[in-house]
């Protein structure tokens, strides 16, 4: 298993507008590509927001880094959003509860 943490900062007004649209749309297409394992989306406060997806393949995870940017950049235009950084690894080690293959909305 691979995953990708990418960060962002946005106007704090714009939190909400962003959340809600991650989990309307690129949550659900994320979703659907081969090799997805699971995704999260975190708010940070102060307009900091992180997403981490989990993937089968390093190639995978790396797909979904070039999805995200490409959905930002045409799904997101009304809003200004910066990409702070992107992180890649191996996961060497995990653990979930049975609740974590439940859906969280916002």
């Amino acid at each position: 298993m691979f995953a990708s943490i990418r960060t962002y900062r946005v106007e704090q007004r714009a939190v909400d507008t962003l959340i809600h649209r991650v989990d309307r749309d690129f949550a659900e297409a994320l979703a659907q590509e081969p090799g997805f394992i699971s995704y999260q989306c975190l708010d940070m406060g102060n307009g900091r927001i992180a997403s981490m997806t989990i993937f089968e393949t390093m190639e995978q995870s790396e797909r979904s880094n070039e999805l995200a940017h490409a959905w930002i950049t045409q799904e997101m235009d009304d809003v200004d959003i910066h990409r702070m950084g992107v992180m890649s690894g191996s996961v060497e080690v995990s653990r979930a509860k049975a609740e974590l293959l439940e859906p969280a909305h916002h």
